[in-house]
Parts: C-alpha cells; structure tokens; sequence
C-alpha cells in the first residue's frame, strides 16, 4: 500500500509540474490546423534567404502563418535572426548580441542583396495579414529581449504567439503580459554544443519547467516525437501541440492528421522561383 501510495504521490507531482494555462484552450483553438512558414516561404538556392523580407513576403502571398526568430543587438535592437552565430548565413564570426545594428545591417543573407530585418519592419509588412509565431532568442539569463519584444508586440494589431526554449522568458511574459500566448519549445535536447546543464535540459525535455511557464501550446520537434509528456499535455489537458520542422510531403500530412500546427519548409525542388530571382540571374 506504503508504494501505491508513493506512486501516486508522484504522479500528482508530475502532473502538477506538466500543467499548462487552462483558460486559453479556446482561443487557441482558431489557430488549430494552421501552417506555418519556416524562417519565412524561403529558399535560399532560389535568392529567397530565410528571415527574409522576400520569404515572409512569400509566406503572406501564401496565406500561411510566419515563425520567425528574434535576437536582441547589443544596442538594444531586435531583430529576425534564427541561428547563435553570424557564420552560416552572412559569413562573418560573432553573436548578435554582441554587434551593434549598424554593424548587422550592413551583413548580407547567404551571400543576396538582402539585410538582416528589424522586428518592427517585419511587423509592419505583415500587418495582421497572417498569424505570427515568434521564437525569442534567449542565450544567457538576460530576460531583456522580452522587456524590449513588450511594446513592439502591445501595439501590433494582428495575431502572434511568443515561444522560447528558455522557460524563464515564458515566465516574464505569464507575470507582466498574461494576455500574450506563449509557447514552450522543446526537443530531445542530446546535441553536444548544448550548453545547458543536463538537469535544466532534463526537465525541459520532459515539459517539466511548465511549472514556470505555465504554457498556452507546446511546440516539439516531431522527430523526437513520441513522448510522454507531449501525449499526456494533448491527452488529458487538451493542449495544443505545434510540431516543427516538417520538410516532405510525407511529415506534413503525418503532422496535420496528428497535430494541431504545422511548422514547415518547402524542399528547393519544390520551390517556385520568384521573379526577382529570376530577374537577377
């Protein structure tokens, strides 16, 4: 009896650190079924680099809704940019958040004409067009993007979720702008360049740190899909999963019959090529 009590005692806990925000499961339902476009419509071989101007452009032509990547400069700028590093897309060594934005917009998108965009530009293209799923950036314990995100993002009229991995952030946004929909993004979180402790990575795996949070919808790489916690979340609270990044026809039909959003790429076969693309070559 002393273990089934035990057993118990700990499922209740584990539930208790699994639980989302109730109270959000019908406006989130609108958004239920809903693609979005990757970094953007883009292609980087067709002259349409991701975070691009051109690729959320390509994305709101589309009617599909936009995930997109937010860092915060070292003088206070936001602005669309996925990876850690400036490497792989512009060429040159350094973090964001340690350049200042003349020195970033003066940088090219894998070797185009195009420039790294602001938030506020971004916005103003999108204009309400499309829903927005917006990745903070977080690398260190600095929770200053959100603070800087909060005005930008009061202001815009159009519909936009919020998600980090980093739960900390999750929880500014549940203390100073509850209204705004957050999302917690997790996967296995095994890669080696992982700088997290294995405990933090433990319980974010495991969507344990919605404890802190207390998130509106998960968002989890699909690959790394099934798991217990994602099951339950669906199961039993009825949470909506986003499931990232599909790029076959195959994963995107296997994601819309089993799963509420769809963060997805086009393979550079199947991508159109834009006329400016073409004008240019």
């Amino acid at each position: 009896m002393k273990y089934l009590i035990l057993f118990c005692c700990i499922g209740i806990v584990y539930l208790f650190f699994l639980l989302p925000r109730l109270t959000t499961r019908k406006v989130m339902k609108r958004f239920s079924g809903t693609l979005f476009a990757h970094r953007g419509y883009h292609c980087a071989e067709k002259g349409v680099p991701e975070n691009s101007l051109p690729a959320f452009q390509a994305a709101i032509d589309r009617g599909y809704g936009i995930e997109l990547d937010v860092h915060l400069t070292g003088d206070g700028k936001l602005i669309v940019f996925h990876d850690d590093t400036l490497d792989r897309i512009c060429g040159v060594s350094g973090m964001p958040e340690t350049m200042t934005w003349a020195e970033l917009s003066r940088l090219s998108l894998s070797g185009t004409s195009y420039r790294i965009p602001l938030l506020s530009d971004v916005l103003a293209l999108v204009d309400a067009r499309v829903p927005l799923l917006i990745e903070l950036k977080i690398p260190t314990s600095s929770l200053a993007i959100c603070r800087a995100c909060l005005p930008l993002l009061e202001a815009y009229p159009g519909d936009f979720f919020v998600q980090s991995f980093h739960t900390m952030g999750l929880l500014w946004f549940r203390f100073h702008a509850p209204h705004i929909l957050r999302g917690q993004l997790s996967c296995r979180l095994n890669s080696p360049h992982d700088r997290e402790s294995c405990i933090l990575r433990f319980l974010v795996r495991h969507l344990l740190c919605n404890l802190l949070g207390r998130p509106d919808f998960v968002s989890y790489k699909m690959t790394h899909l099934p798991s217990v916690s994602v099951t339950l979340l669906r199961k039993l609270f009825g949470l909506p999963i986003a499931v990232w990044t599909l790029r076959t026809s195959q994963a995107l039909s296997y994601g819309r019959r089993h799963f509420d959003m769809q963060i997805f790429e086009v393979p550079a076969a199947e991508y159109p090529s834009p006329p400016e693309a073409s004008s240019r070559s």
